[in-house]
């Protein structure tokens, strides 16, 4: 709930976007907020973009070389109808 609030609080200060950006096990939670976001708080909200990949990383203890995968999901609010009829 912690990263609902956050993105709330983006789009109440007036960002056009967020990014919601996830490794490993926590790209369900990103997914979950995303949703969670879309579904009952900000009723207006667009997907824009969804990007998966894989980063290797380097452990600090051997050095050894493991893939993990990530995502980043780009949400915006859309514009009401009077901000369109604005531009």
């Amino acid at each position: 709930m912690n990263y609902v609030t956050a993105c709330i609080t983006f789009f109440n200060r007036g960002e056009k976007q967020v990014v919601v950006k996830a490794r490993g096990r926590a790209i369900s939670k990103a997914v979950d907020t995303v949703e969670l976001l879309r579904r009952a708080f900000v009723k207006d909200l667009e997907i824009q973009q969804i990007g998966i990949g894989t980063e290797e990383l380097v452990s600090a203890e051997g050095g050894q070389k493991s893939n993990i995968s990530a995502i980043e999901i780009i949400v915006t609010k859309a514009k009401t109808k009077q901000q369109k009829e604005e531009e």
